[in-house]
């Protein structure tokens, strides 16, 4: 069996989330961290990897992760965390099972194309959700 992982587009999902825009508008930082945390409690919970793409304003992309934790990128200057999520998904979708979670349509329909499945922000939710009632 291949490993699963779960690719997030972060901005799409917690553009989508009402309470995480909230915090967005607040802070962006504090929408970005509720979001991570959500993701590790699945993470821990499932056993599924889950890497999280954020649009950044580094001159290259970066990437942050601790062993176990879940894996950071901030897409570079100039490129969207778009371009990173469907970078990875053609790159790793015959390797691994790639689930995409994103609220933006042409970006479900070119992971798609590259063999990786997607999901809705709120088909997101529901999978966080029946995680944790497990």
């Amino acid at each position: 069996m291949r490993s699963q992982y779960l690719l997030v587009d972060g901005h799409s999902i917690i553009f989508a989330w009402p309470e995480l825009r909230a915090l967005h508008q607040r802070r962006t930082s504090l929408a970005r961290e509720a979001l991570v945390k959500r993701l590790r409690d699945y993470q821990d919970w499932t056993g599924v990897r889950v890497v999280v793409v954020f649009d950044g304003r580094a001159p290259q992309v970066t990437e942050s992760a601790d062993p176990g934790e879940v894996q950071i990128f901030y897409s570079r200057i100039g490129q969207t965390a778009d371009a990173v999520i469907e970078r990875l998904a053609s790159k790793y979708a015959t390797q691994f099972s790639l689930l995409v979670a994103t609220g933006d349509s042409l970006e479900q329909q070119t992971v798609s194309a590259s063999g990786a499945q997607w999901i809705s922000p709120e088909a997101l939710r529901e999978l966080l959700d029946e995680a944790r009632s497990q």
